[in-house]
């Protein structure tokens, strides 16, 4: 048994000193030394000795029936027996694994044996290469595509082929004793460098722990930044201004509001939202319904008024202003007015029988249905609902709110017991028509959404219409519109996305939905988002809506003593938000060891945010690299972990 740990051992070391032979010689470092390569194959040893040894003392401190105990079967006594065996057998392997690192021998020859390796890797890479094969990357290959090769493979055939015969010749070469060069990779600690390290756990949100060191690369990397291959630039984060939001917050007191604006937006401080969505007309978490002009008929908007808002989203807007001047709001409407509707109604759905306490007066033959258009697509409904959107941004703005971009539909295909329209892509794309020249006559983009269905398609038959595709600069997507997200991305690279509304929570404002919030994110960034949205800044404690269902938010004010809390999934957006620039570029990982709950961006000023969950119940050793740094955690359970590495550090 120890014998075959041996083995295992030294296969993994193999592959380590491999990975990191190609990682450094790829980087032009072609005469690379062999004390350097020993000393990190030595490294690696008594790494694996190490670990032997601390699951050692883990197993013997385990209580345990004794083998020999008639009260259970001979597969359990056999089981409890090899348990009882399991401490020695570690100590004994980490014994040998320290004097196989003390032998000079079988040092050289798995040296040699990881140079073989490398220059059989590098062969083979070159070789599909000029066979004009893709190549995918090889189990255990450093998948960050080191300079050097990229510029190899960009080469023509002829010079393509001399380098390699040269580099795996150099590969292959006897390696000088010694080499006092100073531009090669350190395998020591660089204790002159810390990243500042953020966790929160269920029990204690937002903690600073003691900086932890950044060093070269001084084991096998658990997780790898793939920093030469940059993906999507990041624009933003931030939530929505909701009336319920306003009314919530005015509870309190000037200074517990100014309090709570300067943390979530300020930059520098907490979170820094910079990108918020606001309705148009009413939503699901205003005080009730209302257009801006419910007067019938009225195709010269002369009833047009944004009055309502006066006392609810402006003030809202103006107080993140004040804290974060350089925020950006998009808008769209949850329905509009009743007269342009087929069905003389603000909702497309009666109440659900959980939400029996709300009310909306809906008829039955007032019902809506998805896949059909709920709004009037006539040349003058049309017209006068593009006339409709330009007035509302002409009245923010003399409100000195600027709306950057609106798209025409929150959830277009969903038929709701609060404000709510369907559209057809047809439908959809004749609009556009008519909404793209009075937002271009204004400079506000458009993008179509919100799309909350799993299905590319209804995107396609909107963007097939090529005048509707050329009013389009970006793409709303949100709850089950996460399953249409990488294929969106994929079909049209050139529009940005935007996750728009976090599926909300059920009111309890707990860990657990924390938990999911962090899936939600990685999993748009993994997929190509450009920003991510939360969706209610503030509400009361339950989160009751005035159709009856309950939502979690950022801020959660207790009316009764006029007090407020941030929630545990204000914590989860901030340990990505309050770091991630706009501008940031998302960076993608790669693991062997299967570590693949983290999130990675570099920031335009060169700083790198690294957010890692420990989901499991028990601590977590983790080796992180980037390019030729690493950092070497430990995460506690059930932990979320913000890493800033280089020159922003603050919040």
């Amino acid at each position: 048994m120890v014998a075959d740990g041996v083995l295992i051992a030294e296969s993994a070391v193999r592959m380590a000193t491999k990975n990191f032979l190609l990682r450094s010689a790829l980087r032009d470092h072609l005469d690379y030394n062999q004390a350097s390569l020993s000393a990190f194959t030595r490294t690696e040893l008594r790494h694996l000795a190490d670990e032997n040894l601390a699951s050692a003392d883990r197993l013997a401190a385990v209580d345990r029936p004794p083998a020999e105990s008639t009260k259970h079967s001979e597969a359990q006594r056999m089981h409890y027996a090899a348990l009882q065996r399991a401490p020695d057998v570690h100590r004994r392997l980490a014994h040998e694994l320290q004097q196989y690192a003390t032998d000079d021998a079988k040092v050289a020859d798995l040296v040699a044996s990881a140079q073989q390796h490398a220059a059989d890797e590098l062969r083979h890479e070159l070789t599909r290469k000029l066979a004009g094969q893709v190549v995918e990357p090889d189990v255990g290959y450093d998948t960050a595509r080191p300079k050097r090769l990229r510029k190899l493979i960009k080469s023509d055939l002829k010079h393509l082929r001399r380098q390699h015969r040269t580099h795996a010749r150099t590969l292959m070469a006897p390696l000088p004793a010694s080499d006092n060069r100073s531009d090669l990779p350190d395998t020591q600690p660089d204790t002159s460098a810390s990243a500042r390290w953020i966790a929160t756990t269920p029990d204690a949100p937002w903690q600073e722990q003691e900086r932890i060191a950044v060093t070269g690369t001084v084991a096998m990397p658990d997780v790898i930044g793939k920093i030469d291959d940059p993906k999507q630039t990041v624009e933003g984060f931030g939530a929505s201004f909701n009336e319920l939001g306003w009314t919530s917050l005015s509870i309190l007191t000037d200074a517990q509001r100014d309090e709570i604006f300067r943390e979530v937006f300020a930059p520098g401080v907490g979170a820094a939202l910079n990108l918020c969505r606001m309705p148009i007309g009413a939503n699901d978490f205003s005080r009730d319904w209302y257009s801006y002009d419910e007067t019938a008929d009225d195709f010269s908007l002369e009833h047009f008024d944004i009055s309502n808002d006066l006392d609810t989203l402006v003030p809202f807007i103006h107080a993140a202003q004040k804290h974060q001047p350089d925020l950006q709001v998009w808008a769209s409407p949850w329905s509009p007015p009743t007269w342009m509707k087929t069905n003389q109604h603000y909702a497309g759905a009666q109440p659900h029988p959980f939400m029996s306490a709300a009310t909306n007066g809906l008829r039955e033959d007032q019902i809506g249905h998805e896949g059909t258009d709920m709004f009037r697509v006539e040349e003058p409904y049309l017209r006068v609902y593009a006339d409709y959107f330009g007035r509302f941004i002409d009245a923010y703005r003399q409100q000195n709110i600027p709306i950057s971009m609106v798209m025409p539909q929150n959830e277009f295909n969903s038929p709701q017991v609060f404000p709510s329209c369907t559209w057809t892509p047809g439908g959809l794309a004749q609009f556009l028509h008519h909404l793209a020249p009075v937002m271009q006559n204004r400079g506000v983009d458009i993008f179509l959404g919100t799309l909350e269905r799993g299905d590319d398609h209804l995107v396609r038959d909107v963007l097939n219409d090529p005048a509707a595709a050329a009013a389009v600069t970006g793409l709303g997507v949100q709850w089950e519109g996460k399953r249409a997200a990488a294929a969106l991305h994929a079909l049209y690279p050139a529009l940005r996305i935007y996750q728009t509304e976090q599926e909300c929570g059920d009111g309890a404002n707990d860990s657990r939905q924390a938990r999911h919030a962090w899936s939600l994110m990685k999993h748009f960034f993994d997929n190509g988002a450009n920003a991510y949205m939360y969706w209610n800044i503030s509400l009361l404690e339950g989160g009751l809506s005035r159709w009856g269902w309950t939502q979690n938010s950022l801020v959660t004010v207790d009316a009764d003593n006029a007090a407020y809390r941030f929630t545990p999934d204000y914590y989860a957006l901030k340990h990505v938000s309050a770091f991630v620039q706009p501008g940031a570029r998302v960076i993608h990982t790669w693991s062997l060891a299967g570590y693949d709950n983290q999130l990675v961006f570099l920031n335009p000023d060169g700083s790198s945010i690294i957010v890692i969950e420990n989901d499991t119940t028990e601590v977590l050793p983790v080796h992180i690299s980037m390019g030729d740094t690493m950092i070497s955690p430990t995460l506690s359970p059930q932990s979320l972990n913000t890493f800033i590495l280089g020159a922003s550090e603050g919040n």
